[in-house]
């Protein structure tokens, strides 16, 4: 088993792929919460209310997650700047960029529930929904592949 430095960052990489893997599967449910909430009828309340709330539970639990998973990436990648050049890199930047984006796009939509606001469809959701599994996809295939 390596020793000193080198083990304490298997350490460090094995808890940010815990917690990433455990913060995506909060943003691939929580879509799929607001596909169940936009087919709920409107005098529903009970099931309305019950959707909403494990939504928010969801929500908070899934940010909390999103915390040490990227802060454990950026202890990562500055403790090693060096040996993580290349373009891939960069792109999975963006993309992780891009999934804090998404999390908090759903808090928005989050809340336009809340408020009685929802404008979007419950076929939009399902493509909604969707992103979340492709971004993650990326991610670990630029991750593990480095294809440039």
């Amino acid at each position: 088993m390596p020793r000193g430095h080198n083990a304490a960052m298997l350490w460090i990489k094995a808890f940010h792929i815990v917690f990433v893997a455990s913060w995506f599967a909060g943003l691939f449910y929580l879509p799929r919460l607001f596909v169940n909430l936009c087919s709920v009828p409107a005098d529903s309340h009970a099931e309305r209310e019950r959707l909403l709330l494990m939504a928010r539970k969801l929500y908070r639990f899934a940010s909390i997650l999103m915390i040490p998973a990227v802060g454990l990436g950026l202890w990562l990648w500055l403790s090693n700047m060096k040996a993580w050049g290349g373009g891939w890199l960069h792109v999975k930047i963006v993309l992780v960029l891009l999934a804090i984006g998404y999390h908090h796009a759903c808090r928005s939509l989050l809340r336009s529930f809340e408020q009685f606001n929802n404008k979007r469809s419950e076929r939009w959701f399902r493509v909604f929904n969707e992103s979340a599994v492709l971004l993650f996809t990326a991610i670990v295939i630029l991750v593990v592949v480095k294809p440039f």
